[in-house]
Protein backbone atom coordinates (compact mmCIF):
# COMPACT_ATOMS: atom_id res chain seq x y z
CA UNK A 1 0.00 0.00 0.00
CA UNK A 2 1.24 3.21 -1.18
CA UNK A 3 0.71 5.94 1.56
CA UNK A 4 1.59 9.29 1.24
CA UNK A 5 2.73 12.35 3.98
CA UNK A 6 -0.58 13.61 3.92
CA UNK A 7 -2.75 10.18 4.30
CA UNK A 8 -0.41 9.20 7.17
CA UNK A 9 -1.59 12.59 9.13
CA UNK A 10 -5.06 11.97 8.48
CA UNK A 11 -5.19 8.58 9.23
CA UNK A 12 -2.70 9.47 12.96
CA UNK A 13 -5.43 12.42 13.02
CA UNK A 14 -8.19 10.37 13.04
CA UNK A 15 -6.49 7.99 15.76
CA UNK A 16 -5.98 5.23 12.99
CA UNK A 17 -2.41 3.91 12.06
CA UNK A 18 -0.71 1.11 10.48
CA UNK A 19 0.73 -2.09 11.96
CA UNK A 20 3.57 -3.85 10.17
CA UNK A 21 0.94 -5.95 9.07
CA UNK A 22 -0.70 -3.78 7.20
CA UNK A 23 -3.68 -4.38 9.47
CA UNK A 24 -5.08 -0.64 11.62
CA UNK A 25 -4.55 0.09 14.56
CA UNK A 26 -6.05 1.95 16.92
CA UNK A 27 -3.76 5.02 18.26
CA UNK A 28 -3.25 5.26 21.99
CA UNK A 29 -5.33 7.30 23.99
CA UNK A 30 -2.43 9.45 25.68
CA UNK A 31 -4.83 11.44 27.78
CA UNK A 32 -5.15 11.90 31.81
CA UNK A 33 -8.93 12.21 33.51
CA UNK A 34 -8.76 13.64 36.83
CA UNK A 35 -11.47 12.54 38.77
CA UNK A 36 -12.22 13.56 42.79
CA UNK A 37 -13.61 10.80 44.07
CA UNK A 38 -14.73 9.02 47.89
CA UNK A 39 -12.07 8.69 50.63
CA UNK A 40 -11.75 4.86 51.84
CA UNK A 41 -13.65 2.16 50.46
CA UNK A 42 -16.36 4.13 49.33
CA UNK A 43 -14.43 4.98 45.99
CA UNK A 44 -14.65 1.62 45.01
CA UNK A 45 -17.38 1.61 42.30
CA UNK A 46 -15.50 4.73 40.54
CA UNK A 47 -12.68 2.75 40.46
CA UNK A 48 -14.96 0.09 38.62
CA UNK A 49 -15.83 2.68 36.28
CA UNK A 50 -12.83 4.00 35.56
CA UNK A 51 -11.86 0.50 34.59
CA UNK A 52 -14.21 0.35 32.10
CA UNK A 53 -13.70 3.59 30.62
CA UNK A 54 -9.66 2.99 30.19
CA UNK A 55 -10.70 -0.99 29.03
CA UNK A 56 -12.26 1.31 26.18
CA UNK A 57 -9.87 3.70 25.80
CA UNK A 58 -6.31 1.70 25.71
CA UNK A 59 -3.68 4.34 26.93
CA UNK A 60 -6.02 6.74 28.89
CA UNK A 61 -5.06 7.15 32.36
CA UNK A 62 -8.20 7.96 34.96
CA UNK A 63 -6.74 8.99 38.32
CA UNK A 64 -8.58 8.91 41.26
CA UNK A 65 -8.27 11.85 43.83
CA UNK A 66 -9.78 10.82 47.30
CA UNK A 67 -11.60 13.97 49.05
CA UNK A 68 -14.03 15.57 50.66
CA UNK A 69 -16.64 17.87 48.95
CA UNK A 70 -16.12 20.53 51.95
CA UNK A 71 -12.22 20.02 50.86
CA UNK A 72 -12.69 20.69 47.26
CA UNK A 73 -14.80 23.72 47.40
CA UNK A 74 -11.91 25.26 49.99
CA UNK A 75 -9.23 24.30 47.91
CA UNK A 76 -11.31 25.83 44.87
CA UNK A 77 -11.75 29.33 46.76
CA UNK A 78 -8.41 29.40 47.91
CA UNK A 79 -7.05 28.74 44.11
CA UNK A 80 -9.49 31.65 43.20
CA UNK A 81 -11.64 29.41 41.51
CA UNK A 82 -9.33 26.98 38.90
CA UNK A 83 -9.92 23.62 39.29
CA UNK A 84 -7.21 21.32 38.93
CA UNK A 85 -9.86 17.96 38.77
CA UNK A 86 -11.90 17.04 35.36
CA UNK A 87 -15.36 15.95 37.41
CA UNK A 88 -16.43 15.31 41.05
CA UNK A 89 -18.82 14.25 43.05
CA UNK A 90 -20.67 16.81 45.15
CA UNK A 91 -23.80 16.48 47.98
CA UNK A 92 -26.57 19.08 47.85
CA UNK A 93 -25.06 21.94 49.42
CA UNK A 94 -20.89 21.96 47.66
CA UNK A 95 -23.68 21.29 44.23
CA UNK A 96 -25.52 24.88 44.95
CA UNK A 97 -22.25 26.48 46.16
CA UNK A 98 -20.37 25.08 42.80
CA UNK A 99 -23.31 26.54 40.53
CA UNK A 100 -23.43 30.30 42.42
CA UNK A 101 -19.19 30.38 42.18
CA UNK A 102 -19.68 29.30 38.64
CA UNK A 103 -17.31 26.11 38.49
CA UNK A 104 -19.51 23.47 37.40
CA UNK A 105 -19.76 23.04 33.77
CA UNK A 106 -23.16 23.19 32.27
CA UNK A 107 -24.43 19.82 31.09
CA UNK A 108 -24.69 19.01 27.70
CA UNK A 109 -27.86 16.86 27.55
CA UNK A 110 -26.95 15.20 24.07
CA UNK A 111 -24.02 13.50 25.44
CA UNK A 112 -25.65 11.71 27.95
CA UNK A 113 -28.15 9.32 26.91
CA UNK A 114 -28.53 7.41 30.26
CA UNK A 115 -29.90 10.95 31.28
CA UNK A 116 -33.42 9.43 30.00
CA UNK A 117 -33.42 7.02 32.53
CA UNK A 118 -32.85 8.99 36.20
CA UNK A 119 -35.75 9.72 37.80
CA UNK A 120 -36.71 13.42 36.96
CA UNK A 121 -37.56 14.81 40.59
CA UNK A 122 -33.38 14.23 41.00
CA UNK A 123 -32.60 15.78 37.28
CA UNK A 124 -34.09 18.60 38.34
CA UNK A 125 -32.47 19.22 41.55
CA UNK A 126 -28.98 19.45 39.19
CA UNK A 127 -30.07 22.31 38.06
CA UNK A 128 -28.52 21.55 34.51
CA UNK A 129 -25.63 20.95 36.37
CA UNK A 130 -23.95 17.29 36.21
CA UNK A 131 -25.94 13.93 37.02
CA UNK A 132 -27.86 12.94 40.07
CA UNK A 133 -25.54 9.66 40.89
CA UNK A 134 -26.25 8.27 44.30
CA UNK A 135 -28.53 9.24 47.59
CA UNK A 136 -27.12 8.40 50.87
CA UNK A 137 -28.94 8.33 54.22
CA UNK A 138 -28.09 9.92 57.63
CA UNK A 139 -29.62 7.93 60.75
CA UNK A 140 -28.48 6.87 63.77
CA UNK A 141 -25.56 4.54 64.05
CA UNK A 142 -25.44 2.44 67.53
CA UNK A 143 -23.26 0.02 69.40
CA UNK A 144 -25.15 -2.62 70.76
CA UNK A 145 -23.02 -3.90 73.11
CA UNK A 146 -23.21 -0.69 75.11
CA UNK A 147 -26.56 0.30 74.05
CA UNK A 148 -28.82 -2.36 73.00
CA UNK A 149 -32.17 -1.13 73.59
CA UNK A 150 -31.80 0.73 70.13
CA UNK A 151 -33.19 4.25 69.75
CA UNK A 152 -37.31 3.93 67.01
CA UNK A 153 -36.88 7.51 66.25
CA UNK A 154 -35.23 10.84 65.97
CA UNK A 155 -36.54 11.80 69.57
CA UNK A 156 -35.43 9.06 70.91
CA UNK A 157 -31.36 10.32 70.51
CA UNK A 158 -32.49 12.76 73.57
CA UNK A 159 -33.51 9.56 76.00
CA UNK A 160 -31.90 9.80 79.83
CA UNK A 161 -30.55 6.12 78.53
CA UNK A 162 -27.93 7.88 76.00
CA UNK A 163 -26.70 10.57 77.78
CA UNK A 164 -23.01 11.10 77.69
CA UNK A 165 -22.76 8.67 75.13
CA UNK A 166 -23.68 10.52 72.16
CA UNK A 167 -21.66 12.02 68.78
CA UNK A 168 -22.19 14.70 66.27
CA UNK A 169 -19.80 16.07 63.77
CA UNK A 170 -19.27 19.50 63.08
CA UNK A 171 -21.24 21.78 60.75
CA UNK A 172 -18.72 21.94 58.08
CA UNK A 173 -19.93 18.73 56.71
CA UNK A 174 -22.80 18.05 55.12
CA UNK A 175 -23.75 15.38 58.09
CA UNK A 176 -23.48 17.93 60.62
CA UNK A 177 -25.47 20.53 58.71
CA UNK A 178 -28.09 17.47 58.33
CA UNK A 179 -28.09 16.65 62.03
CA UNK A 180 -28.95 20.36 63.45
CA UNK A 181 -31.37 20.70 60.94
CA UNK A 182 -33.00 17.36 61.75
CA UNK A 183 -32.70 18.51 65.59
CA UNK A 184 -34.77 21.44 64.96
CA UNK A 185 -37.33 19.54 62.79
CA UNK A 186 -37.90 17.01 65.52
CA UNK A 187 -38.65 19.50 68.00
CA UNK A 188 -40.93 22.05 65.87
CA UNK A 189 -38.22 23.77 64.26
CA UNK A 190 -37.42 24.71 60.32
CA UNK A 191 -34.56 25.32 57.91
CA UNK A 192 -36.07 28.94 58.55
CA UNK A 193 -36.03 28.31 62.41
CA UNK A 194 -32.76 26.44 63.63
CA UNK A 195 -32.66 27.82 66.98
CA UNK A 196 -34.31 24.84 68.65
CA UNK A 197 -31.46 22.34 66.70
CA UNK A 198 -29.03 24.20 68.47
CA UNK A 199 -30.67 24.31 71.98
CA UNK A 200 -31.69 20.72 71.50
CA UNK A 201 -28.11 19.84 70.73
CA UNK A 202 -26.54 21.61 73.52
CA UNK A 203 -28.78 19.62 75.68
CA UNK A 204 -27.37 15.79 74.24
CA UNK A 205 -23.68 17.06 75.57
CA UNK A 206 -22.28 15.56 72.59
CA UNK A 207 -18.78 15.00 71.79
CA UNK A 208 -18.30 16.73 68.71
CA UNK A 209 -16.04 15.05 65.56
CA UNK A 210 -14.34 17.78 62.65
CA UNK A 211 -15.24 15.35 60.58
CA UNK A 212 -17.64 12.38 59.37
CA UNK A 213 -14.85 10.44 59.37
CA UNK A 214 -13.14 11.32 62.88
CA UNK A 215 -16.91 10.59 64.17
CA UNK A 216 -16.91 7.46 62.82
CA UNK A 217 -13.83 6.32 64.70
CA UNK A 218 -14.80 7.70 67.88
CA UNK A 219 -17.81 4.99 67.56
CA UNK A 220 -15.18 2.49 66.64
CA UNK A 221 -13.29 3.06 69.20
CA UNK A 222 -16.30 3.33 71.54
CA UNK A 223 -15.62 6.92 72.94
CA UNK A 224 -19.13 7.60 71.93
CA UNK A 225 -21.62 4.55 71.71
CA UNK A 226 -24.16 6.43 69.52
CA UNK A 227 -24.41 9.18 66.85
CA UNK A 228 -26.01 10.42 63.37
CA UNK A 229 -24.32 8.76 60.96
CA UNK A 230 -24.51 8.09 57.57
CA UNK A 231 -25.43 4.70 55.99
CA UNK A 232 -22.41 3.90 54.39
CA UNK A 233 -19.80 5.11 56.81
CA UNK A 234 -22.34 2.63 59.30
CA UNK A 235 -22.24 -0.34 57.30
CA UNK A 236 -18.63 -0.26 56.90
CA UNK A 237 -18.07 -0.44 60.73
CA UNK A 238 -20.69 -3.73 60.63
CA UNK A 239 -18.67 -4.88 58.36
CA UNK A 240 -15.34 -4.96 59.62
CA UNK A 241 -17.30 -7.32 62.56
CA UNK A 242 -18.26 -4.64 65.01
CA UNK A 243 -21.40 -4.59 66.71
CA UNK A 244 -22.73 -1.10 64.97
CA UNK A 245 -26.57 -1.26 63.60
CA UNK A 246 -27.73 1.23 61.90
CA UNK A 247 -31.34 2.37 62.44
CA UNK A 248 -33.70 4.12 59.93
CA UNK A 249 -36.26 6.20 62.42
CA UNK A 250 -39.56 5.67 62.36
CA UNK A 251 -40.05 9.10 61.00
CA UNK A 252 -37.84 8.98 57.86
CA UNK A 253 -33.90 9.44 57.75
CA UNK A 254 -32.58 12.11 55.81
CA UNK A 255 -31.63 11.38 52.51
CA UNK A 256 -28.59 13.35 50.64
CA UNK A 257 -28.40 13.50 46.96
CA UNK A 258 -25.09 13.18 45.27
CA UNK A 259 -24.48 14.32 41.90
CA UNK A 260 -21.36 14.12 39.44
CA UNK A 261 -20.24 17.34 37.87
CA UNK A 262 -17.96 18.22 35.41
CA UNK A 263 -15.88 21.26 36.24
CA UNK A 264 -15.55 24.36 34.18
CA UNK A 265 -12.11 24.37 33.15
CA UNK A 266 -12.05 20.29 31.29
CA UNK A 267 -9.83 20.14 28.42
CA UNK A 268 -11.55 16.81 28.59
CA UNK A 269 -15.31 17.62 27.84
CA UNK A 270 -16.11 14.30 25.84
CA UNK A 271 -14.63 11.88 28.32
CA UNK A 272 -16.40 14.03 31.09
CA UNK A 273 -19.44 13.51 29.34
CA UNK A 274 -18.93 9.91 29.00
CA UNK A 275 -17.98 9.39 32.79
CA UNK A 276 -21.03 10.80 33.77
CA UNK A 277 -23.29 8.51 31.64
CA UNK A 278 -21.49 5.81 33.36
CA UNK A 279 -22.68 7.08 35.99
CA UNK A 280 -26.19 6.67 35.27
CA UNK A 281 -25.77 3.12 33.59
CA UNK A 282 -28.23 0.84 35.41
CA UNK A 283 -24.77 -1.45 35.88
CA UNK A 284 -22.73 0.64 37.66
CA UNK A 285 -26.13 1.88 39.60
CA UNK A 286 -26.44 -1.76 40.57
CA UNK A 287 -22.73 -1.77 41.65
CA UNK A 288 -23.15 1.36 43.53
CA UNK A 289 -26.12 -0.40 45.45
CA UNK A 290 -24.49 -3.70 46.44
CA UNK A 291 -22.34 -4.70 49.19
CA UNK A 292 -19.85 -2.82 50.63
CA UNK A 293 -20.64 0.67 49.54
CA UNK A 294 -25.27 0.79 49.60
CA UNK A 295 -25.60 4.04 47.74
CA UNK A 296 -29.24 4.32 46.56
CA UNK A 297 -30.13 4.24 42.99
CA UNK A 298 -31.00 7.52 41.29
CA UNK A 299 -32.45 5.44 37.96
CA UNK A 300 -35.08 3.22 37.15
CA UNK A 301 -34.67 -0.19 37.13
CA UNK A 302 -32.27 -0.96 39.71
CA UNK A 303 -33.49 -3.65 42.60
CA UNK A 304 -31.34 -2.64 45.83
CA UNK A 305 -30.31 -6.00 46.80
CA UNK A 306 -31.30 -7.80 49.74
CA UNK A 307 -28.07 -7.57 51.58
CA UNK A 308 -28.04 -3.35 51.40
CA UNK A 309 -31.59 -3.74 53.14
CA UNK A 310 -30.81 -2.78 56.40
CA UNK A 311 -28.58 0.36 55.28
CA UNK A 312 -30.67 1.40 52.23
CA UNK A 313 -34.56 2.13 51.72
CA UNK A 314 -35.44 -0.97 49.61
CA UNK A 315 -39.24 -0.96 49.85
CA UNK A 316 -41.51 1.89 48.37
CA UNK A 317 -42.92 2.33 52.36
CA UNK A 318 -39.39 3.06 53.02
CA UNK A 319 -38.62 5.17 50.47
CA UNK A 320 -42.11 7.24 50.89
CA UNK A 321 -40.37 7.84 54.87
CA UNK A 322 -37.36 9.94 53.64
CA UNK A 323 -37.30 12.93 54.88
CA UNK A 324 -35.25 15.94 52.98
CA UNK A 325 -33.81 19.33 53.50
CA UNK A 326 -34.34 22.59 51.40
CA UNK A 327 -30.43 23.23 50.95
CA UNK A 328 -31.18 26.50 49.19
CA UNK A 329 -31.93 28.01 52.88
CA UNK A 330 -29.12 26.18 54.79
CA UNK A 331 -26.22 27.03 52.41
CA UNK A 332 -26.38 30.85 52.09
CA UNK A 333 -25.76 30.63 55.97
CA UNK A 334 -23.54 27.77 55.93
CA UNK A 335 -20.33 29.91 57.58
CA UNK A 336 -22.40 31.20 60.31
CA UNK A 337 -23.25 27.96 61.38
CA UNK A 338 -19.96 26.64 60.98
CA UNK A 339 -18.17 29.68 63.67
CA UNK A 340 -21.55 29.24 65.62
CA UNK A 341 -20.93 25.40 65.90
CA UNK A 342 -17.39 26.11 66.84
CA UNK A 343 -17.81 28.61 69.16
CA UNK A 344 -20.10 26.44 71.38
CA UNK A 345 -18.61 23.09 70.88
CA UNK A 346 -14.96 22.10 71.33
CA UNK A 347 -13.22 19.79 69.06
Amino acid sequence: MDLNRRTMLGMVGSGVVMAASGLPVLAQDSRELVIVTYPGALSGPHRWLADQMEARHPGLRIRLVPSDSQDIVAQIKAAQGYVPYDAGPNDEPPHLIGLSEGYLAARDDAQIPNLANALPEFVAKSQGSGVPATYSLVGLAANTDVVPDLPQSWADLWAPRFAGQVGIARTSSNLGLATLVQAAKTFGGSEDDLEIGWQKLKELAPRAARSPAALTQMLEREEIAIAPLWNNNTAGLSQMGLPIRFVKPVDGPVAILSFFSGFANSAQPDLVAEWLNGILSQDYQAHAAAAPYYFGPTVTGVTVPPEAAAFTPSSAEEIAALQTIDWSKIVPQRSELVDRFDREFSI
